[in-house]
């Protein structure tokens, strides 16, 4: 007979456990180098080479790109992510799914203020290597956009997975939700708001926040706070 806890440790858990423990050393060692009194050189290399050569004003590509890319970077903004969430709150109110509610609420309120908290924390000013395609005036570390895009489109994905008859389908919309973070955060360097370090730790508090809510819904379901028929 196995032990109690071998029986909660199942691979998704461990592999959980990985990716909490992973963004949080990650996000260490990107806050050392965004309290360093000098940009370093991988934020500046990898800035500059979203620019022509020689014109921090200039963004590689064809003229429709940036324009591509506003677009993008909006699926991040508090705004859309606020009226997304909102909307899944409602749905799931209306099927009488209390906790899951609650629980998307608090993966996505907790995330912002988490996100606050550290760009407070750490203090640290937006990039004036190259131009700003967009307008913004909080700090820079960690990219909110990047954080709370992986916190939302992770948890929405996590939720319909649950839902979701087969593997293939799970995986899909898992991936479109890592896709989406990716591209966001992409995007943030593009228009020149953030340091690609900053975006790196939006991802990594992100992906970790994300996680340990997920794994504090299966934790409530195993012990039938939270069910899938509420």
């Amino acid at each position: 007979m196995k032990h109690p806890l071998l029986n909660w440790i199942e691979f998704p858990v461990l592999l959980a456990g990985v990716i909490i423990a992973g963004g949080l050393w990650g996000f260490e060692e990107l806050m050392e180098m965004a309290r360093a009194t000098t940009p370093h050189a991988f934020d500046t290399e990898i800035l500059l080479a979203f620019r022509e050569a020689g014109q921090p004003d200039s963004p590689i590509g064809p003229p429709w790109l940036e324009g591509a890319m506003r677009d993008i970077t909006s699926l991040g903004s508090s705004s859309v992510l606020v009226l997304i969430t909102a909307a899944v709150i409602v749905y799931l109110l209306l099927l009488r799914r209390w906790g899951t509610a609650l629980l998307m609420f608090l993966a996505v309120a907790g995330g912002q203020a988490l996100s606050t908290l550290l760009k407070v924390g750490i203090d640290r000013p937006r990039p004036d290597l190259v131009s700003h395609l967009v307008n913004e005036t909080s700090l820079s570390f960690p990219s909110g956009h990047a954080m709370l895009s992986a916190v939302t489109y992770l948890t929405l994905g996590s939720l319909a997975a649950r839902f979701l008859p087969d593997r293939t389908t799970k995986i899909f919309v898992l991936v479109l939700a890592v896709l989406t973070t990716v591209l966001v955060g992409t995007s943030r360097v593009y228009l020149g708001v953030h340091w690609p370090s900053d975006v790196l730790a939006g991802w990594c508090a992100g992906f970790a926040w994300a996680t340990l809510c997920w794994l504090a819904a299966r934790l409530l379901q195993r012990r039938k706070v939270v069910t899938d028929d509420e």
